[in-house]
């Protein structure tokens, strides 16, 4: 039986490099896996990601879009996935919405909430592995990369908000949550994401 798995982090934390090697140690012990993200997953999804990453809108408006493009990401690819038996792997999934809306923008948080239920419903994530480190360092990251979108452009205050969004969800949800310290040598992180793995093919 497949499990729904979600990577979560400030950009920046190195989140996605981890994600690729997970997945492939899940297929290298012969799961089936759907590799996937937010927003976009669809085709739908993937035309609201480069309007949500690219253009100036109301922070509600944004919200909405991002709620809209994960019904479609739940209906088309994740249900249908996880009803096949297949692991569902996430490059971000709600928990994004809390930390960048919720946080970063200063929505309301019980909004959020709503809109979660409804969306939703019971599915929530087997697990979410947060990649954390301080805010310093995940811009200098970012700033190394270039071609930045709109949310990569903000400035730190924006994201000490994401992160402290980020562990306000945690603390709301903390059985399903690893917390992972991304601020250590790439190997020892990576070293950590494959215990993690471990412990999921254990149970």
């Amino acid at each position: 039986m497949g499990k729904f798995i979600t990577f979560e982090g400030v950009d920046g934390a190195g989140k996605s490099t981890h994600l690729s090697n997970f997945v492939a140690g899940l297929r290298a012990r012969g799961a089936e896996v759907v590799l996937t993200r937010e927003p976009g997953g669809t085709a739908l999804g993937e035309s609201l990601r480069e309007i949500l990453l690219h253009q100036a809108m109301d922070s509600h408006t944004e919200a909405l879009l991002m709620f809209a493009a994960r019904q479609e990401h739940i209906a088309q690819v994740i249900r249908p996935a996880l009803a096949a038996g297949k692991w569902v792997v996430s490059d971000r999934f709600a928990d994004a919405s809390f930390a960048y809306q919720g946080g970063g923008r200063g929505l309301d948080w019980g909004k959020l909430q709503q809109l979660e239920h409804w969306v939703l419903g019971d599915l929530q994530p087997d697990l979410t592995v947060f990649f954390d480190l301080p805010i310093e360092v995940a811009r200098e990251r970012l700033n190394r990369d270039g071609n930045l979108d709109k949310f990569e452009q903000e400035q730190g205050d924006f994201f000490e908000r994401v992160r402290a969004g980020y562990h306000r969800r945690m603390a709301e949800q903390p059985q399903r949550y690893v917390c992972i310290d991304a601020n250590r040598p790439l190997d020892a992180v990576a070293e950590q994401c494959q215990a993690v793995l471990a412990q999921l093919l254990k149970d």
